[in-house]
């Protein structure tokens, strides 16, 4: 079921984030899409998202602005409803990302921290 995952920092300034993570702390750059997201990759076992802030997004450095990604790999609707049997609330319906070839599901955390399961729909 869960095979994986990230943590998603939300960002103001994408070239400063970046630059702090690769040339200040060391790590190394895995993927990146312009100012959209960026991919630090921390040994073999971490992914730290840099995402920008956004309007539907927390602003950067309060409670939810960091969330945690958990890669699946079935598809998301039946985890959704197997976790929902085990008393899991979500909140909304999920997401369907087609640009990003990404379906995302969003559950509601203790902390105001976000938690949400993510199933790649395409493969690159």
């Amino acid at each position: 079921m869960i095979t994986g995952g990230n943590v998603t920092v939300y960002v103001s300034d994408m070239d400063q984030a970046v630059d702090f993570y690769v040339n200040l702390l060391g790590l190394k750059i895995g993927q990146r899409f312009g100012n959209h997201w960026a991919q630090i990759e921390v040994g073999h076992d971490l992914v730290i998202g840099l995402h920008p802030k956004s309007e539907k997004a927390p602003i950067p450095g309060t409670s939810g602005s960091i969330s945690i990604g958990l890669t699946i790999d079935e598809p998301i609707d039946q985890v959704v409803q197997r976790l929902s049997a085990k008393g899991v609330r979500f909140r909304g319906a999920v997401v369907q990302d087609e640009k990003a070839g990404i379906a995302l599901a969003f559950l509601g955390v203790q902390e105001g921290n976000d938690l949400y399961l993510c199933q790649v729909t395409r493969s690159w």
